[in-house]
């Protein structure tokens, strides 16, 4: 069976977990936990960024090399289009995604865990202490915001992801208009990256995805709950439905003991 190395919460990993369940592919998810295990997956892949992909003997890591790997292993539903240019214009597609829309949303979701302390409780794990909870719930915006900017992360630097993120969603709402996929009548890469990589910005409110229930349909105040970028929500909704397999419970899922970076 394959095995995924992954971070639950990590939108690279949305994006290959839909990727399998389209093909209908078994796997099994590894949640990747920090601690002592980063060892372990380093030797395992030559470096500590998560997902990876293990097939048999074959260890794939990086979503786009996961994706790109899986077409070519298992050809059944293929996500890259026969056509060269339609091909090309996917793989431009997911580039964007990846870089402009994976980064900034990002930056943006930390953004809103400094200005909204129940959004930051609700994204702690379940086993976690409500003590525990209520102390990061706590934590002054004001703080959040003087750390971010220790770290390039400042309110003008939020400010502007939200800017770039506004303007893709503009785009993808149009791109989107009276289409079902984004290239041709079939769905394909530039789909599931897209449907996987805007995770930050608003958390799908869907039973396919394993997060607390606190944050389903939740995600970046002003574009999460913007009205003009609703129908783009409606068509990832139906992706989902369509395309991600409902949660189930896996015995088989093990956890080891290694540190997330995502990707």
């Amino acid at each position: 069976m394959l095995e995924l190395y992954q971070f639950e919460m990590s939108h690279y990993c949305e994006k290959v977990r839909l990727i399998l369940d389209y093909k209908g592919l078994a796997y099994r998810k590894i949640e990747v936990t920090p601690g002592i295990g980063q060892l372990e997956l380093y030797k395992m892949s030559g470096q500590r960024l998560v997902p990876i992909l293990k097939d048999e003997t074959e260890i794939v890591a990086d979503s786009t090399a996961i994706a790109t790997y899986l077409d070519r292993k298992y050809p059944e539903f293929p996500i890259l289009p026969e056509d060269n240019q339609q091909r090309a214009l996917c793989l431009l597609m997911e580039a964007w995604a990846d870089d402009s829309i994976g980064l900034n949303s990002r930056t943006a979701l930390l953004g809103a865990f400094s200005q909204d302390q129940s959004l930051r409780k609700a994204a702690l794990p379940a086993a976690v202490p409500d003590f525990f909870k209520n102390l990061v719930g706590a934590v002054p915006g004001e703080l959040l915001n003087i750390l971010g900017i220790g770290v390039g992360l400042g309110p003008d630097t939020v400010k502007e992801a939200q800017a770039s993120l506004a303007q893709n969603l503009e785009i993808l709402s149009t791109l989107l208009q009276d289409k079902p996929y984004l290239i041709g009548e079939q769905p394909t890469l530039a789909d599931f990256a897209v449907a996987g990589i805007t995770m930050y910005i608003k958390f799908p409110d869907s039973p396919h995805v394993d997060i607390p229930d606190q944050l389903k349909g939740k995600g970046v105040a002003g574009l999460a709950d913007n009205p003009a970028y609703e129908p783009f929500f409606q068509w990832r909704d139906r992706i989902y439905e369509q395309y991600r397999k409902p949660l189930a419970v896996d015995p088989a899922t093990e956890t080891v003991p290694t540190p997330v970076e995502i990707q």
